[in-house]
């Protein structure tokens, strides 16, 4: 058997370092001792696998917008996108969830103490699998910003949590998609902690007239690219 090709590497910048100045959380995870590189082996591709073939059956959990019998408040937004490798090929089946903040800033769980109003219609979770196109699609509403203690008036920008399988449990990728435009951009340190900033760039969606739904929802472009120098970068 023949050993599994190696991946492109990214280009120096493209992910945030694990400690970052300015976001001040990551003084306490970061690793004290320099980071050991693991070769990737054929197990990191082989598995253990997701049952996708059960998700994807059930891909009702791609619409946000209603839950306990109503409708969310709030900008209906549809995303919709392609998971691609570095490539350009695309990466079928792969499984994304999601979770955001609703539309007044605030997550449904209990540890977000932010005083803006809940959702009883609207629980920020959901997920979406890829057909044979690495083509995927949700609906949702627009988050709104929040408070978050990391400074002196701190503000998180608008965005949606993003999280994507791969081949097997190992293969992930953890980031958070932005939308253009938004002047918190510039005040974020978890944005800015991205030192690229072609990468960093990377991170917002495109507006797109083609995607909206007329009187009904907003359409942006989010895609995926696993992997190599022009890949989506992770959040630590």
């Amino acid at each position: 058997m023949n050993p599994p090709l190696g991946y492109r590497r990214e280009n120096p910048g493209a992910h945030p370092p694990y400690d970052s100045p300015a976001y001040a959380s990551t003084h306490k995870r970061a690793p004290h001792q320099a980071p050991v590189r693991l070769e990737h082996t054929l197990s990191e591709i082989t598995g253990p696998c997701i049952a996708r073939e059960v998700l994807a059956a059930a891909n009702s959990e791609n619409d946000l917008t209603h839950c306990n019998g109503g409708e969310a408040l709030g900008e209906r937004i549809i995303v919709t996108g392609r998971v691609i490798d570095e490539d350009g090929r695309a990466i079928p089946h792969s499984v994304i969830e999601i979770w955001q903040a609703n539309a007044a800033g605030r997550y449904s769980h209990a540890e977000d103490r932010h005083d803006a109003p809940l959702d009883p219609h609207f629980a920020g979770i959901g997920r979406v699998v890829t057909d044979e196109h690495g083509a995927y699609r949700f609906m949702t509403v627009k988050p709104g910003a929040y408070p978050w203690r990391n400074h002196h008036n701190a503000w998180r920008p608008n965005h949606i949590h993003l999280s994507l399988f791969g081949p097997s449990f190992a293969t992930r990728l953890v980031t958070q998609m932005y939308f253009p435009g938004d002047p918190l951009l510039a005040l974020d340190p978890i944005y800015n902690s991205v030192p690229d900033h072609s990468a960093r760039e990377r991170l917002i969606a495109t507006f797109d007239i083609e995607v909206t739904i007329p009187e009904y929802a907003l359409g942006y472009r989010f895609d995926f690219v696993l992997r190599g120098r022009d890949s989506t970068p992770a959040q630590n």
